[in-house]
Formats: structure tokens, C-alpha cells, sequence
């Protein structure tokens, strides 16, 4: 693989937000913009990844969503009642929250803006996903191509969590350094839903970087508030004219395969790529798979 560049972590005003973002490859080629999802720093593209990603020829731009990692971190807005939301959800009512999906798409555009891109490739996970089909279906000129990863379309009726996903989605995050590390690794052990021993070597190293950078409790809430707050983007999907490619893994224990299908039958034209036994994880067995499906689409 050739020599990748990474330019150092850097900040940009976007949509209000001070937003912290690196880069790698080339500043001339074609940019691809990463989502990450619900609580995951902009590290959790991982630095490997995002250089093989980078040497397919792409400028490759990743960031920490508002609520997390260095980026702003709304804590005015107080501590939402998650459970409270989920419940109101489950009866179908309104869920009050301090911001949108829509509002974190805005932050992306807002990105794009402070760096001077017209349009990018956009490529999201799980809660980052949910976030680049907001892009598309709200400002569809920002996008080039949209590649939608273990992401639903928020319909209601879709297939759950298993219970031991839901278990640590909803599990206090340790802010204690020993907690906070037996804490990651049983979630991405659940997560991952197998044995990928080339990440569970990883994942002190991971959690080292994140815990580093930061912990924010409270923006996690905010964010899973957000998405339930959002609700469901079936219809407005069915205008999306992006190119729009959706990944998803047969085995994730969080957002069922059935929730990536129906993204996929949401968009006129959708191509879907299934990953057999991925779970709710980019593991470095399966980077190959998901990078040439991305660089097959991003063109």
C-alpha cells in the first residue's frame, strides 16, 4: 500500500459547533466524509482503515460529532431521560431532545463548508449512517455518493436489539480508567458477535485512545435521545436520487440485517452489499470487503 498522509487533528466552526476532524491522502483527491455512530469518536474509523480507504484515492475526512471526543459538547442541555424516551417512543409518542439528526447533518455540511468541499463522497455507521441518509434525503447537492453501514431507516416494525445488545447500549459508561476498559470490551465483544482476535488484541489500545481524548456520558444520551427524537426516515428516503449503497452484516446483534434491507428498498436504485458474519463492528478481517464495496461505489 503506498505511503498515506495524515494531517494532524484539527478544528472547524460548523453550524454553531466547533468540530474536531482529521484528514488523509491527498488534498486534491476526491473527498470522502466519515460518519461515525452513537458514541464513537472519530477514532473508531481506525487510523489503518482510513489509510487503505485513503490510498483507493480518496481524501478521506473524518470527525467527532457534536457531544463527543474533542468537539463541542452541549452540556447546557442538561441529562436526558433515555429511558423515558424510549418508552414514549414505543407508544408512539413525541420524544422531546436538545437536537435532531438533522442538526448533526448540518454539522457535516458545516464541515464541508469551513474545508471548502462542494460535495464528498459520505460514508456513515450505525448512528453515522442514520446521519448520511439525513444528508441526502436534506441536502442532496453536498453528496457525490452515500454509503449507508449497519444503519436503519428508523421505520417502526423493524426488527430489535437482542437483549444483550440493548444491555450494553444501555449500560452506564465507567468513567474510572479499569471500567471503563472491562466496560469496551464486553461491548464489542457483543457487538462484534464472533471472534476476531486481531481486534480483541486492539481493543486496550482503543479504549486507551479514547478514554484519553475524553469520555462525555451525558452527549451519548443527548445523541441516542436525538435519534429517537428523529423517528423514522422510510418516506423521505423514497425521493433520495444519491447513489446509494448500503453495507450491512447478517450477524448484527444491535440493528438486525432486516433494518439495512429496508434502508435499501427505501432508495430508488439502492445496490446492498450483505456481509457475512459481521456484526455491529468494522472488523480488520472484513476492511477488504467493505473498502473495495466502498471504492466500488464512490466513483
Amino acid at each position: 500500500m503506498p505511503d498515506v498522509q495524515q494531517a494532524p487533528p484539527d478544528f472547524a466552526q460548523a453550524n454553531g459547533m466547533r468540530l474536531c476532524y482529521d484528514t488523509f491522502g491527498a488534498a486534491d483527491a476526491a473527498p470522502l466524509l466519515l460518519i461515525m455512530g452513537l458514541g464513537a469518536q472519530m477514532v473508531a474509523w481506525d487510523d489503518a482503515f482510513c489509510s487503505q480507504l485513503a490510498a483507493r484515492g480518496y481524501r478521506v475526512i473524518r470527525f467527532d460529532n457534536r457531544d463527543i471526543g474533542l468537539s463541542s459538547h452541549l452540556s447546557a442541555a442538561g441529562v436526558p431521560d433515555v429511558a423515558a424516551a424510549i418508552g414514549a417512543t414505543l407508544q408512539g409518542r413525541p420524544v422531546a431532545a436538545p437536537y435532531l439528526l438533522r442538526d448533526m447533518a448540518d454539522d457535516a455540511v458545516g464541515l464541508l463548508d469551513a474545508l471548502g468541499i462542494a460535495s464528498a463522497h459520505v460514508v456513515g455507521a450505525s448512528m453515522g449512517g442514520a446521519i448520511a441518509q439525513t444528508l441526502a434525503i436534506h441536502h442532496p447537492t453536498r453528496l457525490r455518493s452515500l454509503t449507508s453501514i449497519m444503519a436503519t431507516s428508523g421505520a417502526p416494525g423493524l426488527p430489535g436489539p437482542t437483549p444483550a445488545a440493548m444491555a450494553v447500549l444501555l449500560k452506564p459508561t465507567p468513567t474510572d480508567w479499569d471500567g471503563y476498559l472491562a466496560g469496551f470490551q464486553r461491548t464489542w465483544k457483543v457487538l462484534r458477535a464472533g471472534s476476531f482476535p486481531d481486534d480483541e488484541a486492539r481493543d486496550a489500545s482503543r479504549a486507551k485512545l479514547n478514554f484519553t481524548r475524553g469520555l462525555n456520558p451525558a452527549g451519548v444520551a443527548r445523541q441516542m435521545v436525538a435519534i429517537l427524537a428523529s423517528g423514522s426516515r422510510r418516506a423521505p428516503l423514497a425521493v433520495v436520487r444519491v447513489p446509494t449503497l448500503v453495507i450491512h452484516g447478517d450477524a448484527d446483534p444491535l440493528v438486525p440485517l432486516a433494518c439495512g434491507m429496508d434502508t435499501a428498498q427505501a432508495v430508488p436504485g439502492a445496490k446492498l452489499v450483505v456481509v457475512k458474519a459481521m456484526g455491529h463492528a468494522l472488523p480488520i478481517s472484513m476492511w477488504p470487503t467493505v473498502i473495495d464495496a466502498i471504492a466500488s461505489h464512490a466513483v
